[in-house]
């Protein structure tokens, strides 16, 4: 196995990785999404007289709650087949995309975004993914 295969499938392993860590993460909304529902259903007896508008407060919880897991889980599914990906060295365009989304994601997503970056910009992998590396740039004249 060649060093830039050996790379790809490393960062396959870090990618399924990272895809868990962040389900993980996105699961932290879960508390609102709880504490919404509480609140559309009036579960606080204190809510009851003083605050109507409660329940649209409550569907914003629900709504932005429901809004950052998807996301987040959408994301690490995205994550996965990236992963998945760059050990069958295909989907060059989509790994790209997701290595710079996931350079947003501070610190796991960063690192493991530059160097996914780093690696499939090399000529040697583009070949591997089948993609035809970049002609040379012609001399400006002058």
């Amino acid at each position: 196995m060649n060093q830039d295969q050996e790379h790809l499938q490393l960062l396959s392993i870090f990618h399924y990785i990272v895809a868990g860590l962040t389900a993980l993460f996105s699961m932290l909304p879960m508390f609102h999404l709880f504490l919404g529902m509480t609140m559309i259903t009036r579960g606080f007896e204190g809510m009851k007289s003083r605050d109507p508008f409660g329940a649209t407060l409550g569907w914003l919880f629900v709504t932005f709650a429901t809004m950052a897991i998807a996301l987040g889980l959408a994301f690490a599914v995205c994550l996965a087949l990236a992963g998945r990906n760059l050990a069958r060295h295909r989907g060059y365009t989509f790994c790209l995309v997701v290595a710079a989304i996931a350079c947003l994601f501070i610190p796991f997503g960063t690192v493991l975004g530059v160097f996914t970056i780093l690696v499939l910009v090399r000529p040697s992998v583009k070949t591997l993914f089948g993609v035809a590396p970049a002609p040379p740039a012609a001399p400006i004249p002058g």
